[in-house]
């Protein structure tokens, strides 16, 4: 398919444009002198439709324009309905443990309150630090979807993308806090929203016949229950997305803003649905591009099929993208801001006193320097996905399995918790997905089986689930012989 490239210029000045919107917004809307509390979960009293929206817009970033499409060219349809579930999973169990939280937590703020007092301080330290990395690979892997799609459609080198993109959002976000946050994604969720719907009209209206047809004609295997991949990918994808989300900080502001707990329910039901549709059409397409052109690129698998010689469908997928991202960056940026203030003291005395919220900024503009400097390299972006995904993986089974057994040993949950990373980052694939730390490197692709070389990345989900579920396990069952 023939691309249509924007000048440089012309993406630029888009950006510019919608970026202007979200400062003026952000600077005519935030409050002057907000204490740390509001600054972290507002005035905790979100309604169903600013919730939903916040949850939702959160949720999707830059990153459904690149992964479930790339995904879904290799993993099929399993891969799809994995994405999307878990993308919407997460909302489901908060929907059951959000309420408890708040009830045992009023005050609460993050998910850290719960780690700190269920399980002390070497506990939260490790998962402090999983999760500060996990959104911090996350914010460097949205930065790096927007540069590589500017690159893509104008040829504007990804560090000037990069940049601009990060400093729209601190411009607005490091003043505004979180209800700003909140104000915003009401608007970039009505443009996600309805640019969504303009690329499912727009696609399926192209197609010379139905696409169900299309990729069963072409691509029969993508929807095979013989695919090996169909369900390794899915099962792949369901852990690593549900797994991770759980552990956003995003998410567990919103828990503890919502006005009341009816609410929050029926807001986390509302976005969940929301976000499994949209992934899944997302997903979907990358099926269709896929029957369309074998060859095509894992991660340009959406865009050759949305774009055209109309420059004009190509400001719309910006303006997209630029939603997605915003959404997304903001509330990363207000996430690890907010665990700063609330947890960094548990880490290192600089974040103790009255001066915390300005420390907290400084280290968020250290913070981006970095991650301007990664998102330029161009990483791949669902590979800097599942890397982080994994490491939270690791620490799921451990910490909402404390929810359950109250009485479940500190001792054993650090050994649990660090068993699964070691474990899964053994198996952990390399970019090229043909070898890992374990098979390839310390020991010769020659000593496995190759059901366990080609399938390194469930493999090592797997292993960072089970292998912290077994230690659980036998501890459990020693304790119940004696």
């Amino acid at each position: 398919m023939e691309t249509t490239y924007l000048t440089s210029q012309t993406s630029l000045m888009v950006i510019l444009l919608v970026g202007f919107f979200f400062v003026i917004l952000g600077y005519t809307n935030s409050k002057k002198n907000a204490d740390n509390n509001s600054h972290i979960v507002g005035n905790r009293d979100e309604n169903i439709l600013s919730l939903t929206a916040s949850l939702s817009a959160s949720a999707l970033g830059a990153w459904i324009l690149f992964g479930p499409a790339s995904a879904a060219t290799w993993g099929g349809i399993g891969a799809v309905i994995g994405y999307s579930c878990g993308t919407a999973a997460p909302m489901l169990f908060l929907l059951n443990f959000g309420p408890k939280i708040r009830k045992e937590f009023p005050k609460g703020m993050s998910i850290t309150d719960f780690v700190k007092k269920r399980f002390g301080l070497d506990i939260l330290k490790i998962i402090l630090i999983l999760i500060l990395f996990y959104l911090t690979i996350f914010l460097i892997a949205e930065v790096t979807a927007i540069a590589f799609l500017l690159n893509l459609i104008s040829n504007t080198p990804l560090w000037i993308t990069s940049g601009l993109t990060l400093l729209i959002c601190l411009l607005y976000i490091i003043k505004g806090g979180f209800k700003l946050s909140i104000i915003t994604d009401k608007y970039q969720f009505s443009i996600i929203v309805v640019l969504i719907l303009f690329s499912l009209f727009l696609i399926l209206k192209n197609l010379e016949m139905n696409s169900f047809e299309l990729i069963r004609k072409n691509a029969p295997k993508l929807l095979s229950e013989k695919y090996l991949l169909n369900y390794t990918a899915g099962l792949t994808f369901f852990i690593a997305v549900a797994a991770t989300n759980l552990f956003h900080q995003g998410n567990w502001q919103r828990v503890f803003a919502a006005k009341d707990n009816l609410i929050l329910k029926k807001s986390l039901i509302y976005s969940s649905i929301i976000s499994f549709l949209i992934v899944f059409w997302m997903g979907y397409t990358g099926l269709i591009s896929f029957s369309l052109d074998p060859n095509v690129s894992p991660d340009l698998a959406f865009f050759n099929l949305i774009f055209s010689n109309n420059s004009f469908v190509i400001i719309i997928i910006l303006i997209l993208a630029l939603a997605l991202t915003l959404s997304t960056i903001d509330t990363l940026i207000n996430a690890i801001s907010s665990l700063l203030i609330i947890n960094g003291k548990e880490i290192n005395g600089y974040f103790m006193g009255a001066e915390i919220k300005n420390k907290v900024n400084k280290l968020i503009l250290v913070l981006s320097i970095f991650v301007f400097i990664l998102s330029s390299r161009g990483y791949s972006i669902l590979y800097l996905f599942l890397l982080a995904d994994l490491l939270c993986c690791a620490a799921v089974i451990t910490i909402f399995y404390g929810f359950i057994n109250k009485k479940f040993n500190i001792k054993l949950a650090k050994i649990s918790i660090i068993s699964g990373l070691i474990s899964g980052l053994l198996f952990f694939p390399n970019q090229s997905f043909q070898s890992s730390l374990l098979v390839g490197n310390l020991f010769s692709l020659d000593n496995f089986n190759q059901l366990i070389s080609t399938n390194l990345l469930f493999i090592s989900f797997m292993v960072a689930l089970v292998v912290p579920l077994i230690i659980i396990m036998c501890y459990s069952l020693r304790n119940s012989l004696r």
